[in-house]
C-alpha cells in the first residue's frame, strides 16, 4: 500500500518535465528571424562606443565610496 502511495505522489514530479515548452528562438535561412536588439551606444549616444565606456566608468567612479569620502 505505501508504495502505491510512493508512486501516485511521484508521478506528477516525473511528468512535470515532459511538458516542458521548446523555447529557442527561430532559424530562417542560418539567421536568427526575431527583431535584433539595438545596444545602449547605439540608441544613446548614436553609436560612439568610446563615450558609452567613458560614461559608464564614470558612473562607477561616483559609485566608489574611497573616491565620494573627503578624508
Amino acid at each position: 500500500m505505501k508504495r502505491l502511495r510512493y508512486a501516485v505522489l511521484a508521478l506528477p514530479l516525473l511528468l512535470a518535465g515532459c511538458l516542458e515548452v521548446d523555447q529557442h528562438p527561430e532559424w530562417l535561412h542560418g539567421k536568427y528571424a526575431g527583431k535584433e536588439d539595438s545596444r545602449h551606444f547605439q540608441t544613446r549616444f548614436h553609436n560612439d562606443r568610446l563615450a558609452w565606456s567613458a560614461a559608464v566608468q564614470n558612473r562607477g567612479m561616483k559609485q566608489n565610496e574611497y573616491n565620494r569620502a573627503n578624508p
